[in-house]
């Protein structure tokens, strides 16, 4: 892949609607400990974390949207985003495929699962099958 300072360079990067960006991204930046990386006028702004990006775009009826975000610290993560006001829809559970994991919800609707390995796995252990 050409690089280019344009876009971040992660390979999948999710569009995530909003109403207003400018709260979005200052919301997400402080809830999820996001940076913003890029600001395109009032209507678009792109967000990274780790190696990790998305997007944030004008929409005025924005539909909700999935994103899972690895983090080192789930506990010390659920933490910062419940001390900036996240809907916490579950608390920071350990899960048979070496993941801790929990989820929130965003002042726009969307679900974030932010989710720290614990462990290697090996997927065959708990019903996954790797098509590598």
């Amino acid at each position: 892949m050409k690089p280019n300072r344009s876009v971040p360079s992660a390979a999948v990067i999710p569009e995530l609607p909003y109403p207003d960006v400018r709260e979005a991204v200052a919301w997400l930046c402080r809830a999820f400990g996001f940076r913003e990386r890029l600001q395109i006028g009032d209507h678009r702004a792109q967000l990274v974390y780790e190696d990790g990006a998305v997007i944030v775009i004008q929409r005025d009826d924005p539909s909700p949207a999935n994103v899972l975000v690895r983090v080192p610290d789930a506990a010390a993560h659920h933490r910062q985003a419940a001390a900036a006001g996240a809907k916490i829809l579950s608390e920071p559970t350990d899960h048979p495929y070496g993941e801790r994991q929990y989820n929130a919800e965003d002042l726009g609707g969307h679900v974030w699962t932010f989710s720290e390995s614990i462990a290697d796995v090996d997927p065959a252990d708990w019903g996954g099958t790797l098509k590598d």
